[in-house]
């Protein structure tokens, strides 16, 4: 199914239209009613088209259990190989890990990767060859430019709890960057039933700062609580539900699933359960 202009604008219309009656207020990203955030209007008025969102089932995603370390991979990874899962856009890994205490990866190298570490429970200890070393932990987002070359390690601090946390590698749009690191805090006000950004190529919002067109966001949404995403013409989406349940468009989605999405137009993300965690790229 496809949506032509004059839909989406009539569509846009009618949505600006139902704003004035009901009395909602505009606000930055788009305009907010009580449960309900709806972004700025235009190309994506309407709702995604069905056909353009392609789910990626949890269990379907590549797996190992080393141990130390069990992990999920939504793309191809290491010894996880399929042809059909490269990678989405810019977006080139979603790794799910899980780390026993005391359990890490050594000192390795990377290049020309934007690396997002995402910590759901728990603390990783990061430590790299410019010099940096941290504690992550839920609240905050970690961001390494690999650029000409960088090594690290990664290690759970604690010899008797797992950490668990997303492994995020998103391709620049520039090789050969220097090398360099950030990491700031994401309060879970500023991200409970709302989109805030993570990541981005402009550091807005003190979202840290990666070397492409990019953006991540989170959003923790409580059970019948909505919030919504604009893809805008060019640009593309993928959602990975990070924990809980949701439905996107009335498409129930569990801890795991992700979702391309190919067209422009809106998304709905609406809590199934408490706690229920999503990011969502917004990708060129």
């Amino acid at each position: 199914m496809t949506t032509s202009r004059r839909d989406m604008l009539k569509g846009a219309a009618a949505a600006a239209a139902a704003a004035a009656a009901g009395g909602l207020s505009a606000c930055a990203g788009g305009v907010r009613s009580g449960k309900t955030a709806v972004p700025a209007l235009g190309a994506a008025g309407v709702a995604v088209p069905d056909a353009a969102m392609v789910l990626r089932p949890a269990e379907e995603r590549g797996a190992a259990d080393h141990g130390w370390l069990d992990t999920r991979h939504t793309f191809s990874f290491a010894s996880y190989y399929d042809p059909r899962h490269m990678g989405f856009r810019a977006l080139r890994v979603i790794n799910d890990d899980r780390i026993a205490g005391g359990g890490g990866f050594p000192m390795h190298p990377h290049r020309d990767m934007e690396i997002v570490t995402y910590v759901l429970d728990g603390a990783l200890e990061h430590k790299d060859s410019l010099g940096n070393g941290s504690v992550i932990r839920p609240g905050e987002a970690q961001r390494m430019s690999a650029g000409r070359g960088i090594r690290h390690s990664e290690f759970n601090p604690s010899r008797r709890d797992d950490v668990h946390l997303l492994q995020i590698w998103i391709e620049p749009d520039l090789a050969g960057v220097e090398p360099s690191y950030e990491q700031k805090p994401i309060p879970p006000a500023d991200r409970t039933n709302r989109l805030q950004v993570v990541a981005s190529a402009d550091g807005r919002d003190g979202s840290v700062r990666i070397h492409s067109t990019t953006s991540l966001y989170a959003t923790v949404v409580e059970p019948g609580r909505t919030v919504a995403h604009a893809v805008e013409p060019g640009r593309h989406a993928w959602l990975h539900v990070a924990r809980g349940a949701v439905t996107v468009n009335g498409r129930p989605m569990k801890d795991g699933d992700g979702l391309a999405v190919t067209a422009p137009g809106l998304l709905e993300l609406t809590g199934r359960d408490r706690g229920a965690e999503v990011l969502v790229f917004d990708l060129a």
